[in-house]
């Protein structure tokens, strides 16, 4: 059992599925003990309340809705563990007529739901000396035209999550930023993949990382060899003290 876990109260945005509803199953079996089920749809989550009782409990939220984040944050006020998972694939290419509103679609829900997540729950993982979670992806790295959006968007909340690393750090907050590859889920479905890790090598990762004391995950095999091309860069200037610049 992880020291880092054990005992704690975590809280998942996107918990229903895929990658969301792995990561509850591992925190419950490094022995969290409880686990809030954020999700837009409380229905969605029935079949996990029946196998885990009293250790999840369902609370409503739209990642994309400020409002519906905060609300989510005053029921969830002793969470020592924050991972903000959700997020959509909606991509277009660089050219064409659905990609500036497919790029508002993403944004709206994996950068500004990020931004809302870091500032809601910000005062309770301060006062728990907590950590929070942010799923990117290896796109946030490098932007792959035939999901040219999805990469702008998840490239924008990996450049948020470096500042709030550096923002929270001095509060006594971790926070981690995952980079998976393609993963065996509805996502990875929807993006064509053919050949994807499963959900599982994800939830491991984070797992690790919050007991290690991590910044950068690349949980899969794709994922690490990006996290072995960029490690100098990341090591050098990413987690590098720069003075604030």
């Amino acid at each position: 059992m992880s020291n880092n876990i054990e005992n704690k109260i975590a809280l998942v945005t996107g918990a229903n599925r895929g990658i969301g509803k792995n990561i509850v199953e591992h925190l419950l079996a490094n022995g969290a003990k409880k686990v809030y089920l954020a999700v837009r749809n409380p229905q969605s989550t029935l079949e996990m309340e029946q196998n885990y009782g009293d250790k999840v409990q369902t609370l409503q939220a739209d990642v994309a809705d400020k409002a519906s984040v905060y609300a989510l944050a005053e029921q969830a006020t002793d969470v020592d563990i924050v991972i903000n998972n959700a997020g959509i694939l909606d991509s277009a290419p660089a050219i064409g007529e659905d990609t500036e509103a497919a790029l508002r679609r993403e944004l709206n829900v994996n950068l500004y739901g990020l931004l809302y997540v870091a500032n809601a729950f910000a005062p309770t993982l301060t006062r728990k000396q907590g950590t929070l979670v942010q799923l990117n992806s290896v796109v946030s790295i490098r932007n792959f035209p035939a999901f040219a959006t999805y990469s702008v968007s998840k490239a924008a909340s990996y450049s948020l999550t470096q500042a709030l690393r550096e923002t929270l750090a001095s509060q006594g907050v971790k926070v981690i930023s995952v980079h998976p590859g393609p993963i065996a889920t509805d996502m990875g479905d929807q993006a064509g993949f053919d050949q994807a890790a499963p959900a599982s090598v994800v939830s491991e990762s984070i797992v690790t990382a919050i007991e290690n004391g991590e910044f950068h995950v690349f949980p899969d095999e794709m994922a690490k060899m990006f996290g072995d091309g960029y490690q100098s860069f990341a090591e050098n200037f990413v987690t590098a003290d720069l003075g604030g610049e």
